[in-house]
């Protein structure tokens, strides 16, 4: 029987039907991959390219942003796509005492100089529904979540994935994600830092401050693509 609804209605219906083969794919993608959205393992902050040590604090600080093809599949949605970089942020404590990160300014400087601050979840989705609408990219390459699977998407990500400590107990290593919004910078990691400045001992004594360069990540990489 040959199909009589009005061309509108069935534009509607085809729309529907793509709409409704998007979120089963999404769904499939999302139970099939979930494992991929586990925490990497933590490893000592020594053991990343983009590190600082200070000996005498006993703490080493290491950065490593995520921004890699492979990198991403970690993540529920491709933040870099949409102007926000992701940074591991590794913390080693082999003295006795503990570190405070409850007063930490913790700043991505740009190579112009720029001070950012971390992303919260509600910025990267205002941010992401202004500028893309009701729709965003996921991990499948041409698939866009609805705004309510991609708010979810987002909070998750934060609630399992984001840096969460305020203390990094003795001989302990830390670890986790901040989120910068790098949208308009071409290059956003040649030339620039993570500052990290306001941490204190239990005692409450301030420490020297760390900026960790991000051009040692970039060298490491370009050697192994080398």
């Amino acid at each position: 029987m040959p199909d009589v609804f009005p061309l509108h209605l069935q534009r509607d219906r085809s729309g529907a039907r793509a709409i409704a083969l998007a979120c089963l794919l999404w769904h499939s993608f999302a139970a099939a991959y979930a494992a991929e959205h586990k925490p990497p393992p933590v490893e000592p902050a020594t053991n990343f390219a983009a590190v600082e040590v200070h000996p005498a604090e006993h703490l080493a600080i290491a950065v490593e942003p995520y921004n890699t093809t492979r990198q991403l599949k970690l993540f529920r949605v491709n933040y870099v796509a949409h102007g926000f970089m992701p940074v591991r942020l590794v913390v080693t404590n082999t003295g006795d005492t503990a570190i405070s990160l409850k007063d930490a300014r913790i700043l991505f400087i740009t190579a112009g100089g720029d001070r950012l601050q971390t992303a919260e979840p509600e910025d990267v989705e205002r941010r992401i529904v202004r500028i893309h609408g009701s729709s965003v990219t996921g991990p499948i390459p041409g698939l866009h979540l609805p705004h309510k699977n991609m708010r979810k998407a987002i909070e998750e990500d934060f609630n399992t994935l984001e840096f969460q400590s305020l203390i990094v107990k003795p001989h302990t290593t830390e670890a986790g994600f901040l989120f910068y919004d790098v949208s308009g910078l071409s290059h956003p990691l040649a030339g620039a830092a993570l500052n990290l400045h306001s941490l204190r001992d239990i005692d409450g004594k301030e420490l020297f401050y760390f900026e960790i360069p991000f051009d040692k990540y970039l060298a490491s990489h370009s050697k192994q693509m080398n």
